[in-house]
């Protein structure tokens, strides 16, 4: 809703894209950020590991982070790995630490290290349950090299956010033994009717994210051709995962499953613009408010209860929110009187600003703080109403939990909605999904 003031933040949002930290993964990098690349392989050796390496390289010395490369497993001591906040595993194959350095590993990753798996890091260690799971699945075969189309399911992570819906590119596209859907939270997948080979049953994931074992793992399955490292498009998807490992980036990366689009990016349909002003649609599936005040509201249906899920952007100090639990209506007042905004404006008053339940409850400002990526970035909101309870995660965080008392705003029943507040503040929308949940007593 209304701003008290503004902020100029772009400076610092340009520092925080060009990799400076905002909150470390792991306390343990004394000299800034630290990423160590490792490619020991004990099998088949890819010919692109230089290529790989000396990418990495490059992009710590854009990113603004500091890269050593080693095939030294004895490199794996606690008192070395503290000093990194991620270690990539650039196509390693095969068993590739002993018993200590993989208990040192664990230790590391347990206090909040960072791991980033290329490639044949899902061909390593098959003995190892802790890596297993750590990299999500393991390598089972691969068909020839070809093109493929790439499916970006989350474009709100760094590591895909850049990418359109979908994404055509040819590699060595890996099947694995299990499906990590159910563990990890999917950032991409291939369409197994766009290439020949592929034995998933058409639920094919290629890269992914977890929170792990009190650490943070990010995979991709690209990267096997020489080509893949000159890549533009491919390179961009590596540093947004480094930065999301080493904690420069912030994501919800939690599982994500059963939820439905309410927008999917092309299409507006059951949607209506309730007062003046409006949202531009552009074509990669965005879309962007305009003047205002006024409100996008999913008429279609309402909603008893549900976890809703948004990724959202501001261009600077803007300001907007998403409404939840108000009655159909074509006047936007109707929503800020009788239903409840989750405020996106973080430069205004505690109880006014980015995650407060607006003029009502503020947010956990600690953690929003810690979870909140700068303007220019995106985040991801999950609202979840369960009887009169309101809870907020912002990037996977849990930053608010509010109950409501007034009979007036009721979240039994309601309808969602987005905020277009104002000419001078344009803040962006995509992929609008919801899951419906049990409703308590029914």
């Amino acid at each position: 809703m209304h701003t008290t003031g503004r902020l100029t933040t772009a400076a610092v949002g340009a520092a925080l894209l060009l990799g400076g930290v905002t909150q470390p993964a792991a306390p343990h990098a004394e000299d800034g950020t630290r990423v160590l690349v490792f490619s020991k392989t004990a099998g088949f050796r890819h010919d692109s590991i230089p290529d790989g390496i000396a990418a990495v390289r490059q992009l710590g010395e854009t990113g603004g982070f500091t890269v050593d490369a080693t095939e030294d497993a004895g490199s794996f001591t606690p008192s070395n790995l503290r000093r990194y906040d991620a270690v990539v595993f650039l196509s390693t194959t095969g068993d590739v630490l002993d018993a200590t350095q993989q208990s040192a590993f664990e230790d590391y990753i347990r206090r909040g290290g960072g791991y980033v798996g290329i490639h044949a890091a899902a061909d390593t260690e098959y003995d190892w349950a802790f890596y297993g799971g750590l990299a999500g699945a393991y390598f089972q075969s691969h068909p020839a090299i070809q093109p493929a189309t790439v499916n970006v399911e989350d474009r709100a992570h760094p590591a895909t956010s850049q990418l359109g819906r979908t994404w055509e590119r040819t590699d060595e596209w890996y099947n694995y033994r299990s499906n990590p859907r159910e563990r990890a939270h999917v950032l991409a997948s291939l369409d197994e009717s766009s290439y020949t080979g592929g034995t998933m049953n058409g639920d094919h994931p290629i890269a992914w994210c977890q929170n792990y074992q009190g650490g943070r793992a990010f995979y991709t399955g690209g990267g096997h051709t020489k080509e893949s490292y000159a890549d533009p498009a491919f390179r961009q998807h590596l540093l947004g995962g480094i930065r999301w490992a080493v904690g420069d980036a912030q994501a919800d990366c939690r599982p994500e499953n059963g939820y439905r689009p309410l927008f999917d990016g092309s299409s507006l349909e059951g949607w209506k613009q309730a007062g003046p002003g409006s949202f531009t649609l552009d074509g990669d599936g965005t879309l962007t408010s305009q003047g205002g005040m006024g409100l996008l509201w999913y008429a279609a249906s309402g909603f008893s209860a549900y976890s809703l899920k948004l990724d959202w952007k501001t261009a600077g100090d803007d300001n907007s929110g998403v409404f939840v639990g108000f009655p159909p209506s074509d006047d936007p007042w109707s929503a800020v009187n009788n239903g409840y905004e989750i405020q996106i404006d973080a430069t205004d008053v505690p109880e006014k600003t980015t995650g407060s339940v607006y003029g009502f409850q503020s947010a956990d400002l600690k953690k929003r703080d810690r979870a909140l990526n700068p303007p220019g970035e995106w985040n991801t909101y999950e609202i979840r109403v369960e009887g009169e309870r309101l809870r907020v995660w912002l990037n996977g965080v849990k930053i608010n939990d509010f109950t409501n008392t007034d009979p007036a705003r009721s979240l039994t029943d309601g309808h969602i909605g987005i905020q277009n507040h104002g000419a001078d503040d344009q803040v962006s929308f995509r992929d609008i999904r919801i899951k419906e949940l049990p409703v308590k007593g029914k």
